[in-house]
């Protein structure tokens, strides 16, 4: 019997051992699963900022460009009123559509709203693509 006794006792003693182990694991994991999460949280913030900046540098940039095609078209409006009514029937549907287009792209800038980095890529390159043909239209068209 008391051999039961002492047997059950022991049992009991490392039971209680193996779930007092068992809870130091578990706070270890928790405490390592909080610690992840805080650096996925700081990734994220560092992520977002990084974008920030790249968004107000192109923004800036963009907006720039847009700036520059406005006076351009504006000074060649000025030469085609001087040059005579000839000129400006000529280049007046011209001129009317690169307006078009670069009221579009000022449009399409303001209205873009971040909706992830593969989104961000494919706006940036489309964008930088219509300014760019738009630019070479403007060449193209503005010789002298």
């Amino acid at each position: 019997m008391l051999k039961r006794i002492a047997t059950f006792a022991v049992a009991g003693l490392l039971a209680g051992i193996f779930m007092n182990g068992c809870e130091k694991t578990s706070e270890q994991k928790i405490k390592a699963a909080d610690e992840n999460v805080a650096n996925a949280k700081q990734d994220l913030k560092n992520a977002q900022s990084e974008f920030d900046a790249e968004w107000i540098t192109f923004k800036k940039e963009s907006e720039q460009v847009i700036a520059t095609n406005e006076k351009r078209i504006d000074t060649f409006k000025e030469k085609m009123e001087k040059a005579g009514p000839k000129m400006k029937t000529k280049y007046s549907k011209d001129v009317t559509a690169l307006e078009q287009r670069n009221s579009n792209l000022k449009k399409k800038l303001e209205e873009y709203k971040n909706e992830g980095t593969s989104k961000w890529q494919e706006f940036k390159t489309n964008f930088k693509h219509d300014m760019d043909g738009l630019g070479k239209t403007m060449k193209d068209l503005f010789k002298d």
